[in-house]
């Protein structure tokens, strides 16, 4: 497998820094990717975009009181409420209106942990940071060319623009703004590298803020040397939580709602709940999936996603018991039960589902078998606290599988300065895997993926300092 020095690869990345203030460990490697793992993402790909097909019409079907069901009667009107519980109405009738019909976010990323038993989906999201980040490390570990890198020729960038560019298919060459908010001001780097490397091809793609934008009758422009331009296709990199911090919020909806800009991914908060992941396995909707998605989705999704359970306290009825995990030995007639779980039993993370400051990265994150009892009890309680606005989902946690990777071994001389590492040399750690997936003509292409390569005592795996962020290459497996 190819090899970078060390000093190339730091280098590099001083020279064009993707992330305010990030650092992290380096590898002369790609991570390599084993065919079988390369046609299984493929696979993902397309069973995520069924999911969000799917979601769609539950959600929709929902909230209008209709039959779920083709030939027998099922009705779920508290899926709707799950989904739009704490939103404004404004934007639940936003994401309901016809004119929305259809619409799904253009960029897929599922995470993947990679576990004995194979790759387990954590989160599907639909908003994701990484897009210019995967694409300059395509670049860097595999040059212009290399067919093995997983996205190689640019696939990244192309296919981002393509899956943007498709929103608008009657304008040749449209204008395209990447609005990053300042609550992602940390990910602006690397989309204003991102719009750079488009331009370079001749398109006309801009990063910028969202005071940027200013109304003309009912489009949206903003000024670009002077010169007001119009955008035809606005991609948001902001949460819809964030959306009050927007000022030009209105502009944007007016905008919409007159057919001058499209919007990606969608303001639909119900694409971005992490509960929906919960409704998968919920016993009441599996004839409702297995309806909906084809056999080989279903399958598939019933393999990646963990047993997974919306912590709601509704009160039951006496002799009732919830569908969720079993607390000594005994199934759970109240989540307040869950507060009791013993370590052995607390195999299982609390996470806040969305439209929410802590919903995204690992800030509302309780891993149970990795905390004390106290603040177990304090996750399962702020849970049942913050349920009347923001439901939190519960879900089984899969350990990743202990694996080695090439790292450069980089130690401090006497005054504390970096000296240069003594080699690369393979390290033990723990790997999240995420996709990307750019939906054009109705299919998900994947186009990369980051491979974040954690210390092993890291129980849950981000894009800490500590940690490797790596593109993947495909190797020839005998």
């Amino acid at each position: 497998m190819p090899s970078l020095a060390y000093e190339h690869i730091r280098s590099t990345l001083a020279a064009q820094p993707l992330f305010e203030d990030k650092t992290w460990q380096l590898s002369p490697e790609a991570w390599p990717l084993t065919s079988d793992q390369h046609a299984q993402l493929e696979a993902i790909g397309a069973a995520c975009l069924e999911f969000h097909q799917a979601l769609e019409s539950l959600y929709l079907r929902s909230a209008a009181g209709k039959n779920l069901l083709r030939n027998k009667p099922l009705l779920a009107p508290w899926v709707a409420d799950y989904l739009d519980r704490g939103k404004p109405p404004a934007l639940v009738a936003h994401a309901r209106d016809p004119k929305n019909r259809g619409a799904f976010p253009t960029v897929l990323r599922p995470d993947l942990l990679l576990t004995d038993e194979g790759f387990v989906l954590t989160e599907l999201d639909s908003v994701p940071g990484g897009i210019g980040l995967t694409a300059f490390l395509n670049r860097l570990y595999g040059g212009a060319s290399d067919p093995a890198i997983l996205g190689h020729g640019d696939a990244m960038i192309r296919n981002f623009h393509a899956s943007l560019a498709a929103l608008r298919p009657g304008v040749p060459n449209p204008l395209i703004a990447l609005v990053v908010s300042d609550e992602a001001a940390t990910y602006r780097p690397e989309m204003e590298w991102l719009a750079h490397q488009l331009q370079v091809l001749g398109k006309r793609v801009f990063c910028i803020r969202p005071e940027d934008i200013f109304p003309l009758e009912n489009s949206l422009f903003y000024d670009s040397d002077g010169n007001p331009e119009k955008i035809d296709v606005l991609y948001r990199f902001f949460e819809l939580f964030d959306l009050a911090n927007v000022r030009t919020e209105r502009f944007i909806f007016e905008s919409w709602t007159a057919g001058e800009v499209a919007i990606a991914p969608p303001m639909r908060p119900f694409q971005e709940e992490k509960l929906t992941l919960a409704l998968f396995h919920h016993h009441l909707l599996q004839d409702f999936w297995a309806e909906a998605l084809s056999g080989k989705a279903l399958k598939l999704l019933r393999a990646l996603i963990p047993p997974s359970w919306v912590i709601d306290p509704a009160p039951l009825p006496p002799g009732a018991v919830l569908d969720g995990p079993r607390v000594g030995g005994r199934a759970l007639s109240d989540w307040r039960e869950l507060s009791g779980a013993s370590q052995k039993e607390r195999d299982l993370i609390i996470k806040i589902s969305g439209y929410h400051e802590t919903a995204w990265g690992a800030r509302s994150v309780v891993l149970g078998s990795d905390c004390s009892r106290e603040e177990w009890q304090a996750g399962v309680a702020h849970a049942i606290e913050l349920a009347p606005t923001n439901l939190h989902l519960l879900q089984a946690y899969k350990k990743p599988r202990r694996i080695e990777h090439p790292l450069y071994d980089v130690r401090a001389d006497a005054a504390g300065a970096t000296a240069a590492p003594v080699a690369a040399v393979p390290k033990a750690g723990r790997l999240r895997l995420c996709p990307y997936y750019f939906v054009i003509d109705g299919r998900a292409q994947l186009s990369g993926a980051l491979a974040t390569f954690c210390p092993p005592d890291k129980k849950i795996i981000h894009g800490m300092t500590d940690a490797a962020l790596l593109p993947c290459r495909v190797v020839a497996t005998g």
